[in-house]
């Protein structure tokens, strides 16, 4: 059982400007923070400049990044991938940089009415391909489960991680997005998918009409997994990613307040679990 669970967030719902995004962070006591943009500028698009300035933001508030939430594998399975593997490398060098452990990926977006099975032999050589690129730079991609990409469910994310069975690809596992595509998180994926898993992103959602809420307070089954992760010993990170504002080319902007909302949903959990967190 771990002594402190490590809480993080995805900085950019909180603000676009980067220093208030660290100020806000602070403010609720993380430690940690997932970087997907800054200044409205997706995290692979920024330059030395401005990386250099996130690197100094970083320290002078006191923070370490826990993942580079990046876009590689939200492209067509058709697209061009040389291109993208090059990203890829790119990525890797600016999680090394920010001194970060891991990169979120995704396994690729199919087209409208296309059956993601007819896809799997193209997305596994992909998904090798990315797995190696991590491996040689020292970092762990996490694949996100997604909808309308190949790991959208269950699974194809089991699939994923034990076809390529690569010690630098793990799953980040990522409630909403299970119940988006008609999946019970916990009650249907949980026991496959829990060896696999190095990192929880925290949002939830409604079966319903898919909209997205705070932890626990939708079809997540998130109290569910949080007390399993516990009792199993989970040591990973837990990341915020609220979604509850307005959405952004590479996101959502939920705002210092309702990332707040968020941040008391979850921990609020973790308290009723006798859960410590940092």
């Amino acid at each position: 059982m771990p002594t402190v669970w490590m809480l993080s967030g995805f900085a950019d719902e909180i603000d676009n400007e980067f220093t208030t995004q660290c100020e806000v962070a602070g403010q609720l006591g993380l430690g940690y923070v997932e970087i997907r943009s800054a200044w409205g500028v997706n995290i692979l698009d920024l330059n030395d400049r401005q990386l250099e300035t996130i690197t100094t933001t970083l320290t002078a508030y006191g923070l370490q990044v826990s993942s580079i939430g990046s876009p590689i594998g939200k492209i067509f399975i058709d697209d061009d991938f040389e291109s993208h593997l090059e990203k890829m490398r790119h990525a890797a060098e600016v999680t090394q940089r920010l001194g970060a452990p891991y990169i979120r990926i995704f396994s690729f977006f199919m087209r409208p009415g296309a059956d993601p099975d007819d896809h799997r032999e193209e997305v596994l050589r992909r998904m090798r391909a990315l797995a190696e690129v991590a491996e040689e730079a020292g970092v762990i991609a996490v694949h996100e489960n997604e909808k309308d990409i190949y790991g959208d469910i269950p699974r194809r994310c089991l699939d994923i991680v034990t076809s390529v069975n690569s010690t630098h690809l793990k799953l980040a596992w990522d409630p909403a997005n299970f119940v988006q595509v008609g999946v019970r998180p916990f009650s249907e994926g949980y026991a496959d998918l829990r060896p696999h898993v190095a990192y929880v992103q925290i949002k939830d959602a409604l079966l319903a009409d898919a909209s997205v809420v705070v932890a626990g307070a939708g079809d997540g089954e998130v109290r569910e997994t949080v007390r399993a992760l516990r009792d199993d010993g989970f040591d990973g990170f837990f990341s915020l990613e609220p979604h509850l504002g307005e959405y952004t080319a590479y996101g959502a902007l939920s705002g210092p307040q309702l990332f707040t909302k968020a941040w008391e949903a979850f921990t609020d959990i973790l308290k009723s679990e006798g859960i410590e967190y940092a």
